[in-house]
């Protein structure tokens, strides 16, 4: 009868069902920042390209 008690508390346990939520929510968020940056990182390195292009040719001017 005593391990059967044991089983009744651990399933109404509920102490690290924060700590699931707070996981699965970080997750979340980056994975959505890794999307982010994986769709505006072409735009970016064409903007830096350039810009070092311009700032290239007005050195020779």
């Amino acid at each position: 009868m005593k391990l059967l008690n044991i089983f009744k508390s651990f399933k109404n346990d509920e102490s690290g069902a924060v700590t699931v939520d707070w996981v699965v929510l970080t997750a979340a968020i980056v994975g959505l920042g890794i999307v982010v940056i994986n769709t505006i990182s072409p735009a970016i390195d064409s903007t830096a390209s350039q810009i070092a292009a311009d700032l290239d040719s007005a050195a020779t001017r």
